[in-house]
C-alpha cells in the first residue's frame, strides 16, 4: 500500500532556491513519465524520508498534488552522505494494475552448513510487476546448504504475478568450501609467484648486515 505524502508545485529553481527548500525541511522533486511534462514539487522532509525507508528501493508514494492524486515509483533518491539528509527524489508517474519493470535486492536467510562460504553473486534481479505489487526484495534461503549448492535465477520463488526478466541462467549465490588459513596462505604464495612477486633475499642480508653494523659500533662504543 502506498503512502500518502501531500505535495506542493515548486516554482522556484537553482542551487540557491535548493537551500532554501531543505533549510524549511523539505525535499525538491520531480515526477515525469507517461508523456506528460514533468512536474516539479516539494514534498515534507520527514515524512517522505518515513515513506522511502518503509518502502524500500522501490517505495510507491500517493502524492496529493493540490487535490490531484498521483501514484509515483520511487527512481532515484539522492543523499547528502555526510548529514544523511535527503537532497533530491525522482519519481515515475504510474497507474494502478500497470506493469514496470523494477531491480528487487536479493536476501538470503538462514545459516549454510559448517565450514561454508555463502557468497552472493548477484545483489538484484530484474522483474516486471505491477506498480502496486512490486516486491520489496526476493529471499534465497541457505539454511543448511553444503559447498557446491547453487542457486539459479530461474529458481528463486518470486509471488505471483511477477515476472523474472534477468537471465534465469545467471548465477545468484554460491556455497563454497571455506578456505583454511594454511590454504589462503598457499594461495596467496601462488598468486604472487604466477604475478612475478618474489621476495628479494638482498633487503634481508642488507637488514642483517646493518644490524651487525650497530652491534659492533656498540661494542666499540663500550671500550670508550
Amino acid at each position: 500500500m502506498a503512502d500518502k505524502i501531500k505535495a506542493e508545485t515548486r516554482t522556484e529553481f537553482g542551487k540557491g532556491a535548493a537551500r532554501r527548500i531543505r533549510r524549511d525541511d523539505k525535499v525538491p522533486a520531480v515526477v515525469y513519465g507517461h508523456g506528460a511534462e514533468p512536474r516539479h514539487l516539494t514534498l515534507p522532509g520527514h515524512e517522505t524520508w518515513i515513506a522511502l525507508k518503509n518502502g524500500g528501493a522501490n517505495a510507491l508514494l500517493e502524492l496529493d498534488i493540490e487535490g490531484e492524486t498521483q501514484l509515483a515509483l520511487t527512481k532515484q533518491v539522492q543523499t547528502d552522505p555526510i548529514r544523511r539528509t535527503l537532497e533530491h527524489i525522482d519519481f515515475v508517474a504510474v497507474k494502478r494494475g500497470e506493469k514496470v519493470t523494477v531491480e528487487i535486492p536479493v536476501h538470503l536467510v538462514g545459516d549454510a552448513a559448517p565450514d561454508t562460504l555463502v557468497v552472493t553473486d548477484l545483489a538484484t534481479v530484474e522483474v516486471e510487476a505491477e506498480a502496486t505489487h512490486i516486491p520489496e526484495y526476493v529471499e534465497v534461503s541457505v539454511e543448511g546448504l553444503e559447498a557446491g549448492t547453487q542457486t539459479l535465477a530461474g529458481q528463486l520463488q518470486l509471488p505471483s504475478g511477477t515476472e523474472l526478466l534477468t537471465d534465469p541462467e545467471y548465477l545468484v549465490v554460491n556455497v563454497t568450501e571455506q578456505m583454511s588459513e594454511e590454504a589462503m596462505e598457499a594461495e596467496l604464495e601462488s598468486a604472487e609467484a604466477d604475478a612475478g612477486i618474489e621476495k628479494d633475499d638482498s633487503d634481508e642480508d642488507a637488514e642483517g648486515d646493518s644490524e651487525g653494523s650497530e652491534g659492533s659500533d656498540d661494542a666499540e662504543g663500550s671500550d670508550d
